[in-house]
């Protein structure tokens, strides 16, 4: 009984640190997928321009008169 009471009452004490030994790996993946992600974006938005551009000065055109 008293085995049962120290293992129960470590878990509960090693709750916090569990919780850091899940989250903060996942923390990290998702720091490092959001960087290649917009590394990426940038790359393909550098290699495939998308007319944003023209669109903007069509519009400062129209405004302007």
């Amino acid at each position: 009984m008293n085995k049962v009471f120290v293992v129960l009452a470590s878990m509960l004490m090693l709750q916090g640190c569990i919780t850091k030994l899940v989250t903060v790996p996942v923390g990290i993946a998702y720091d490092v997928t959001k960087g290649a992600v917009k590394g990426t974006v940038a790359v393909v938005d550098a290699v495939i321009p998308d007319g944003d551009d023209e669109d903007d000065k069509k519009e400062k055109k129209k405004d302007k008169e």
